[in-house]
């Protein structure tokens, strides 16, 4: 549900009201929002049966008890957003403004708010990618971070990928970089057993001389 790779080499970017909906959905889940309102309307319900108001009994049924299913379904497959491994530094929010691409933009939004209807967040992204075979192959993002790379801004990935190796990984970086492009270079490496971080480093134009 928010998985969106084909829209990021073509969609114009919102600045604000990406932003904002971002801000929305990493701080108010969608399936809790839905329980919320759903109990409220049925208990609205359930009271006005006991008065003997038809009026609000059969709106509070009507609307309240779906909520209340749909927002349970919506929990079960819920996906929690993302979070960061480390504060962004002031000097890395700077490069960010000045040099993010629209792509970076929109991978760093889509992850760090709730998600519905995935197996993991990139889901569909791994498995076009052919880093998925199955679902029980398939690496899980566990956080993110930016940083710097010689000069140019950079989004860190942070992947648990036991069954993945590292080997894979660099065998589809040139996939990746047309993937995840344009103006973006990908560098796989191995921290640590069993995880992999994948940087989406932005490409800055060639000095003139």
């Amino acid at each position: 549900m928010c998985d969106r790779p084909k829209s990021w080499d073509n969609e114009a970017e919102n600045t604000f009201s990406e932003a904002t909906r971002s801000i929305v959905l990493r701080r108010i889940p969608l399936a809790t929002l839905g329980l919320v309102v759903g109990i409220i309307l049925t208990s609205i319900g359930i009271i006005a049966y006991v008065t003997d108001n038809a009026t609000l009994n059969l709106a509070g049924f009507f609307y309240g008890i779906p909520l209340v299913l749909g927002g349970m379904a919506l929990k079960s497959a819920e996906l929690k957003p993302i979070p960061f491994s480390e504060p962004t530094a002031a000097n890395i929010l700077a490069l960010r403004e000045q040099q993010a691409t629209i792509t970076q933009n929109k991978l760093r939004r889509d992850v760090t708010r709730y998600c519905y209807g995935q197996t993991v967040h990139l889901d569909s992204a791994l498995k076009t990618l052919g880093l998925a075979p199955n679902n029980e192959e398939i690496p899980v993002l566990q956080s993110l971070k930016e940083t710097e790379v010689d000069g140019a801004y950079a989004l860190v990935l942070e992947f648990a990928s036991p069954k993945i190796a590292l080997e894979m990984w660099e065998q589809k970086r040139e996939k990746m970089e047309k993937f995840f492009g344009p103006g973006v270079r990908v560098i796989a490496n191995q921290p640590e057993v069993d995880r992999i971080d994948l940087t989406l480093v932005t490409i800055l134009p060639a000095a003139v001389s």
